[in-house]
């Protein structure tokens, strides 16, 4: 197996960890009300992958200064 395949399997195996982290902490329920902390939340946390298991919680805040749209 090439160096390449090997690295590329575990990124994979890494990502499906931290996808089950976010699953087991609820990050994936069924609300239509999704802000973007959450999804920066599930991102992290995904990206994360095992690390979550040994004390890492990222959390990220989001404080979008959007404009209102003019009349």
């Amino acid at each position: 197996m090439r160096a390449g395949s090997i690295g590329g399997l575990l990124l994979i195996i890494w990502l499906v960890l931290g996808g089950v982290a976010a699953y087991e902490r609820g990050y994936f329920s069924d609300t239509s009300d999704t802000s973007c902390a959450e999804f920066g939340t599930i991102a992290v946390t995904t990206i994360a992958g095992p690390l979550n298991w040994m004390g890492v919680n990222p959390k990220i805040t989001c404080d979008l200064d959007v404009p209102e749209p003019s009349k």
